[in-house]
């Protein structure tokens, strides 16, 4: 029998049916071509996967666009109008717009381009300092209730079914309204004090969903304490659903805001605001209705722009609603 021919009648340099070895082809180079476990491109992180998405999504180019422009407005007033707020001409009282002046005056000859660019500011300095102070609060009392359990999570949880059902606008009402002084502080925090129940019920919910995960039993099993967990593994990885909610809650609290400055509870009329302005405005609807829509259409495409990009961060971090 030829030396290379075994009994099968095979020979030895050929391979048996069910036994051929993959051959990798040679590029043009001459090098083998990688191994397809190599080439594999590694997943995405969720905030990497995130990023993909909205990014191809033309609302959240626009929407980051409104937003952009709010805060430079509300930050550097000045670059958009050389005009002060309150540099008023009586004889200029509900004159249409002029050189200089493309918004017209209000009531008390007050040019309203000027005022309407000032009122960002206090609209965005009150939704972001009631917004930190609410996801300060929320994040705490929900990661403490969700992570340890017992007799945190039944007292947490009571409370926070107290505060829950008082409803925000008219607690920030009976608040503001006992107050003899009112700045942009006090405003956030008053809105923050009855603001913070539904971020944490969220926070409690995902707390209670990330610790059951694996890592953090391996975390638990090499030592580590419960604290060190709650911090190092199970809020960075719970902060997806505070961020959407934070984003949406801005606008809410500046529409709370300009509610409170309408209603003459809010902020004081030393600080120009535009709830503020649509107040003052209403007096004079019938003889020049544009002196309403210019601030309430400030106020409608600032909270317009932060629902918008709230929805849009929602859809990226929510693999579910993207494919719905």
């Amino acid at each position: 029998m030829p030396e290379n021919i075994d009994v099968t009648g095979a020979r030895r340099d050929q391979p048996r049916r069910g036994q051929e070895h993959f051959v990798a082809p040679v590029d043009e180079g001459g090098l083998g071509a990688v191994d397809a476990v190599s080439t594999t491109q590694a997943p995405k992180s969720l905030w990497g996967d995130a990023w993909a998405h909205m990014r191809g999504n033309v609302l959240f180019w626009v929407a980051g666009a409104v937003i952009a422009l709010v805060v430079v407005v509300a930050v550097a007033p000045g670059l958009f109008t050389s005009i002060g707020p309150r540099a008023c001409d009586l004889s200029q009282s509900l004159s249409g717009p002029a050189a200089g002046h493309p918004f017209g005056f209000d009531f008390q000859g007050c040019d309203i381009y000027s005022r309407t660019v000032y009122g960002a500011r206090a609209s965005v300095v009150v939704g972001v300092l009631a917004t930190a102070m609410v996801v300060v609060i929320g994040t705490i009392v929900g990661a403490i209730a969700g992570y340890f359990g017992g007799w945190f999570d039944t007292l947490l949880s009571r409370l926070t079914d107290i505060f829950f059902a008082v409803p925000l606008v008219l607690a920030a009402i009976v608040i503001m309204s006992l107050m003899s002084t009112r700045t942009s502080f006090t405003v956030a925090l008053v809105l923050s004090l009855f603001g913070w129940p539904q971020i944490a019920r969220i926070t409690r919910g995902t707390v209670m969903s990330v610790k059951n995960n694996e890592f953090v039993t391996a975390a638990r099993s090499l030592g580590m304490g419960r604290v060190g967990i709650l911090l190092r593994h199970v809020l960075p990885n719970s902060t997806a659903p505070i961020i959407v909610y934070a984003t949406v809650a801005l606008g809410t609290f500046i529409v709370a805001e300009a509610t409170l400055s309408y209603l003459g509870i809010g902020l004081p009329p030393s600080i120009v605001s535009w709830g503020g302005d649509i107040s003052k405005a209403q007096n004079s609807i019938r003889v020049a209705p544009e002196i309403l829509f210019y601030p309430a259409g400030g106020l409608a495409l600032t909270v317009l722009g932060f629902i918008m990009m709230g929805d849009v961060v929602r859809d990226a971090l929510d693999p579910k609603a993207r494919k719905r």
